[in-house]
């Protein structure tokens, strides 16, 4: 398995999976370091890349294997021995398995998601709070909010905000909400865990509150009761893929959303600010 840290290592414990390389190819010259790293590379019977960037069709390109199998687009046949024509308008999991359909015997149904981990088992009612999402800041939801929600959820849960280091300044502000008004049944965990503990600490929750992020996909695998909160980002196509304790909010009344952007360009973000509070604990039946 190639890819970035996080990905490496959330398949760490998958059973046939021999070894893990993490890309660090970024630094410096990335052409020459990709030409490098696979250089230094076994050969392979299959190379697969379920990415379409430019710098994931050169690293296959440049490992030894006689079957490249990647999406076909423009030049890929200089890439891939086999360029396989995907469909449009399918989820993301559906997207990575007709890559691979070419190289199966029989028909392969798209599986649930999986993952090896084993999972914490929490002494009381545990709920997950994720204000972070990678891809860009329009989709996340306020975390004023997320701590109102948490807020009102300390009666009954204990609470775990989850985040990376670049994330602190959102987790930070839940957690103040909390401490504000007495709260102690809580602990921020915002750059405090390997991507193993975080797996390990999702899998065993009763509650996830998040955006569309990749610790949702994380809670997907284990049929963890999420709300996800989705705005510029399009649900048909990276929903809580099989899970179906995960509830979908979004605000579908506007002409706008998905738009698929970073941030927003209208500068409004209403995709986001016209879900309230409210409206979680009401999928959750509480009252604020």
């Amino acid at each position: 398995m190639f890819g970035s840290k996080v990905a490496v290592e959330t398949l760490k414990l998958f059973p046939n999976v021999k070894n893990i390389v993490i890309d660090n190819t970024k630094k410096g010259n990335r052409i020459l370091n990709i030409r490098n790293l696979t250089r230094k590379l076994e050969k392979f019977d299959v190379a697969i890349t379920f990415r379409t960037s430019l710098f994931s069709k050169l690293l296959i390109k440049n490992i030894n294997s006689k079957i490249k199998i990647g999406s076909q687009n423009f030049l890929s046949g200089f890439f891939f021995s086999h360029s396989i024509k995907i469909s449009k308008n399918i989820h993301q999991v559906e997207r990575y398995v007709e890559l691979i359909r070419p190289l199966l015997k029989e028909d392969l149904k798209t599986p649930d998601l999986k993952l090896f981990n084993s999972v914490e088992k929490f002494s009381k009612k545990t709920v997950g709070i994720n204000p972070g999402a990678a891809y860009g800041s329009a989709k996340r939801w306020f975390p004023e909010r997320f701590g109102e929600v948490a807020l009102k959820l300390s009666e009954n849960y204990d609470i775990l905000i989850f985040g990376v280091d670049s994330e602190i300044d959102s987790c930070n502000i839940i957690e103040k909400v909390l401490k504000e008004h007495g709260v102690e049944n809580f602990k921020n965990l915002c750059g405090k865990t390997t991507i193993l503990e975080l797996i390990q600490k999702i899998g065993g929750l009763d509650l996830f509150i998040t955006n569309d992020s990749g610790p949702m996909h994380i809670a997907a695998a284990y049929k963890i009761p999420t709300i996800a909160i989705f705005g510029p980002t399009d649900f048909r196509y990276t929903s809580p893929w099989k899970n179906e304790n995960a509830i979908i909010v979004r605000d579908n009344t506007l002409k706008c959303s998905p738009c698929m952007k970073r941030v927003c360009p209208l500068k409004h973000h209403e995709c986001m600010s016209n879900i309230r509070s409210e409206k979680i604990l009401d999928i959750i039946n509480y009252d604020l």
